[in-house]
């Protein structure tokens, strides 16, 4: 197997690529080991532009695969910093979530970094309390 390298890979079906590669020559029939391959998105928007990153195969728990040299259009090697920092950032922050729970009900519970201070209820007991506080009655 030859050495690694970051590429930007064109598939026959037309998905753009992102993976650190190597290619090993199997009997003359050379097969492409990506290793963590990822497909890149950008997106404007007024706030700028942004990069929307994903795994090219989601589900899959797998670190490897492998690719035949006929389903590859052209591919490049990379040497752009930024396009590598991101990768790399984004593969860390990946294997740093061992696993997904996501919420059962798909609703998220607000929390005080969401802005979220007391609940309503709370929030009237508070304010009556304040308001006696300083308006007491007169008996």
């Amino acid at each position: 197997m030859e050495e690694e390298f970051y590429s930007i890979i064109k598939l026959t079906s037309g998905e753009e690529i992102l993976s650190l590669v190597s290619v090993d020559e199997n009997d003359g029939d050379p097969l492409v080991v990506l290793q963590n391959p990822i497909t890149m998105k950008m997106i404007q928007t007024s706030q700028g532009i942004h990069i929307k990153v994903k795994p090219w195969i989601e589900l899959s728990s797998d670190d490897f695969f492998i690719i035949k040299h006929d389903k590859i259009i052209t591919m490049t090697e990379t040497k752009d910093k930024r396009l590598i920092d991101i990768y790399n950032d984004y593969i860390e922050d990946d294997n740093s979530q061992e696993f997904y729970n996501p919420p059962s009900s798909g609703k998220v519970k607000p929390s005080s970094r969401m802005g979220y201070i007391s609940s309503v209820e709370d929030a009237r007991k508070s304010l009556e309390n304040s308001f006696k506080l300083k308006y007491p009655k007169e008996s």
